[in-house]
């Protein structure tokens, strides 16, 4: 494995920052909104976050790919490929409430190799990459050791998340666990790479919204894999599974084959 070059490690900071400022700017304040054709909710904020971000990347990395929730992609055969959610949780922005979160990713020859969530709000930052650790708010974290499923805190989208088969999957995987907090987010894509939740298990998700959670977590001390318990990377379906502790993974994946 290669490490991730430290300038771009700083240089997705400072994306998240620029685009920090706009949601900051936005939130809590009367924003108009449209429905897409997917019925998801969008505003001014997450397209004016990802213009932002977007036209950065082109000005300082020309030659890097991107693709985005909001504005499609270009050069997806690119060796380096950025991977944005603008605004990941748009409904919890829109309710006001501040566990929404940017996303960003950087993938290379397929293989995810940073990622960064940030709460703008809270000013809370997680970030991990190949070669430099993963860090909440420049500090160093780990995932917590968690041998047994009966032992985990589990975090899911709920019993109606997902599409169908998925839900009855999910609700069949999650019995058995210490407890299960419903309603995952981006948020506990950290609180798994802090130590504070064991298991991250979702399905349905676009590339966009699980890439950063590979490489905050695998460089946190944890796993991230599709349900079958291959490498997570570009060409994954978007049922993903995450957790602390690998002994897991010999009790969670065999609840997900069916």
């Amino acid at each position: 494995m290669q490490d991730c070059p430290l300038e771009l490690v700083q240089f997705a900071h400072r994306l998240a920052d620029v685009a920090g400022a706009i949601h900051r700017r936005y939130f809590r304040k009367p924003v108009a909104v449209e429905t897409k054709p997917d019925g998801s909710p969008v505003t001014a904020a997450d397209r004016e976050a990802e213009g932002v971000i977007r036209e950065l990347i082109e000005r300082c990395y020309p030659a890097h790919g991107i693709g985005g929730e909001e504005y499609g992609s270009v050069r997806e055969g690119a060796e380096f490929v950025w991977h944005i959610d603008p605004l990941d949780g748009t409904k919890l922005f829109l309710g006001g409430v501040p566990l929404f979160g940017i996303l960003i990713a950087l993938s290379r020859a397929g293989r995810f190799i940073l990622g960064l969530v940030d709460q703008p709000v809270l000013r809370e930052r997680w970030s991990g990459a190949d070669g430099h650790g993963s860090a909440f708010n420049g500090r160093p974290v780990r995932t917590r050791p968690c041998p047994a499923f009966a032992q985990a805190v589990v975090c899911t989208g709920g019993p109606d998340g997902h599409a169908a088969p998925f839900d009855a999957v999910v609700a069949d995987a999650v019995k058995g666990a210490r407890w299960v907090r419903y309603g995952a987010e981006c948020y506990d894509y950290g609180l798994v790479a802090s130590g504070f939740m064991d298991v991250y298990l979702d399905a349905g998700l676009h590339l966009h919204d699980f890439a950063s959670l590979e490489a905050i977590v695998r460089n946190a001390g944890g796993r991230v894999t599709d349900w079958q318990g291959n490498p997570l990377t570009t060409a994954s379906d978007g049922r993903v599974l995450a957790v602390g502790d690998e002994r897991l993974l010999d009790e969670v994946l065999p609840r997900l084959h069916d």
